[in-house]
């Protein structure tokens, strides 16, 4: 993850634009090599706060779930919506993020992860697969075991209990959820792998975690892992899809730290949603701030999201990736005892000392790092862009078109099917294409001009009602190969890496699909971004699936 800024966005199509058309109504990937796990990042502009929705109750008395196949009456789907300052991306308004939960009392007591809820304004919970929403509000939150804990609207609700016996090697396990976002409840098998596995991560840092040999998506943060009678052995909350390896946190940690939160008592968290950033050299680490719980220890200290906490009690943060020194100094002192805080704030430069519980955040210097600011309070990272005759007034390099002339700047070769299935036309401000053949992959590449570090914006209205690829390409080389992050209007999208070296194929890092894409004959606005060596974000319009 690198904190290092983005060029301000470019307002159409930079470096490499790509039109992958696949009309077959087979996969959308052309390779099936399962992908490694990224920090989800879908990201939406959801219409204002609807109001609260009545739901009837459940008719029948509530009881503990003894069945596997009763587990979904008590696992849920938790809809955060907030607004968040991301690290690649920038502010996000009213952004909805969706993760998994579980019912563990018929009051409607319920569980999850922090990173799930942690600065949401509201809550939304689809229960057991329910159409329509109900209300929840947070009662406690621990920010380094990744937990949290909410009290649904009403009562008279199915639950789990949890698992007694001893947990080993080899037992089947089962994680229940809703993954990517999507309304279906999934239930997916596996086993124990490894009782000790490392609970070390960019947004938490969990004592005890087990590891096991199940699929899992983004999404099923926060859902419960259980055995074949449907106790809960455990919490999920991160994987890696690329080694199928599923991470979840123990039932001995859990229990104890939800018996605390239930109470409405935090546990080691100043209220912040955070994740350990550094720039590209390691010379800055720290905790980014995404969001801030209102009232919490950081909000009155003065810490605001798109912030970084990058000492605390004098020590430096994150130098390993993870939250471990953060966690460590947070449990190695009461909530209510006074700690020093340094923080970076990103957007003006500054760097601010205070303490929490104690004296409020003030600048002490300026931040003297490998940015350069311009107007507005963006920062540009250094490059070797040539210079472009389109650039703005402000001297920022982009390229923009309406696609309102000819295409004498760009070039297309065939990567599958044959030239002879497809017409390509400007009109009306819009680049048209018309296809006559299946399974015809096109790339179309803008020549007179090359960049580093790029921002693409676009949009594409898919006219039939076959299944097209849009994609957005960059780091195009024929000798070396490019990036390609594909969105296809079958609702699934994948992020590609094309190595013309040594695999000569593609290689997949990452795929999902989401509801949120537009399909059929419809508009979807389409954003990728390439940064060093970094491909932090792509976006159509997505929502968050945490």
């Amino acid at each position: 993850m690198s904190i290092k800024r983005f060029k301000p966005l470019l307002l159409a199509i930079v470096a490499v634009l790509l039109v992958s058309l696949a009309c077959s109504a087979g996969g959308t990937t052309p390779t099936q090599a399962p992908p490694p796990t990224n920090k989800p990042a879908e990201v939406s502009k959801p219409t204002a706060t609807e109001a609260p929705v009545e739901t009837a109750l459940p008719t029948s008395a509530p009881s503990a779930v003894s069945d596997l196949q009763d587990v979904k009456n008590a696992v849920i789907q938790i809809e955060s919506q907030g607004t968040f300052v991301d690290p690649e991306f920038g502010l996000v308004l009213n952004g909805a993020g969706r993760g998994s939960g579980f019912i563990i009392d018929p009051s409607g007591i319920a569980v999850t992860n922090n990173h799930v809820v942690t600065g949401a304004a509201l809550l939304k919970v689809w229960v057991g697969g329910e159409s329509e929403p109900r209300n929840a509000r947070v009662l406690g939150v621990s920010e380094c075991s990744d937990l949290a804990v909410i009290d649904i609207d009403g009562d008279g609700y199915d639950y789990l209990k949890w698992y007694n016996g001893d947990i080993n090697v080899g037992m089947d396990m089962y994680i229940a959820g809703y993954p990517l976002g999507e309304p279906e409840y999934t239930l997916t098998k596996g086993v124990i792998s490894k009782a000790k596995a490392s609970g070390e991560t960019s947004w938490a840092s969990v004592d005890s975690v087990l590891e096991y040999d199940a699929t899992s998506n983004p999404g099923n943060s926060g859902g419960p892992v259980v055995n074949s009678e449907g106790e809960v052995v455990a919490i999920h909350y991160a994987s890696n899809r690329d080694t199928r390896q599923a991470f979840v946190i123990s039932r001995d940690v859990a229990e104890k730290v939800i018996d605390v939160l239930k109470t409405g008592e935090n546990i080691d968290t100043i209220g912040v949603n955070g994740q350990a950033v550094s720039n590209d050299d390691g010379s800055v680490t720290g905790i980014w701030v995404s969001s801030v719980q209102s009232g919490s220890q950081a909000d009155k200290a003065g810490v605001k999201p798109g912030d970084i906490l990058i000492q605390m009690e004098n020590l430096v943060l994150a130098q390993d990736g993870t939250l471990s020194q953060y966690c460590d100094i947070l449990r190695s002192h009461k909530p209510g005892d006074t700690l020093s805080l340094t923080v970076l704030r990103w957007a003006s430069g500054e760097i601010l000392e205070g303490q929490l519980n104690g004296r409020e955040l003030a600048v002490t210097s300026k931040f003297d790092g490998s940015t350069t600011q311009t107007s507005g309070g963006q920062t540009t990272a250094s490059g070797t862009d040539q210079v472009n005759p389109n650039a703005s007034a402000s001297g920022d390099n982009f390229y923009r078109t309406d696609f309102d002339g000819g295409l004498d700047s760009w070039v297309y070769f065939e990567w599958h099917g044959k030239k002879d299935g497809f017409k390509a036309e400007t009109a009306n401000s819009r680049l048209r294409f018309e296809l006559n053949k299946n399974d015809l992959w096109l790339y179309f590449l803008y020549k007179d001009y090359s960049y580093s570090d790029v921002r693409i914006d676009t949009s594409a209205e898919n006219l039939g009602r076959n299944n097209n690829n849009v994609s957005l390409i960059c780091r195009y080389s024929d000798e070396l190969g490019w990036y390609e992050f594909n969105i296809a209007n079958n609702g699934t999208y994948t992020i590609l890496w094309y190595d013309s070296v040594s695999l000569h194929d593609y290689k997949l890092l990452y795929s999902g699909g989401s509801n949120q894409i537009r399909m059929g004959k419809d508009i979807n606005e389409y954003t990728a971004i390439c940064n060093g060596d970094k491909l932090p974000w792509v976006s159509t319009g997505l929502k968050y699936v945490r």
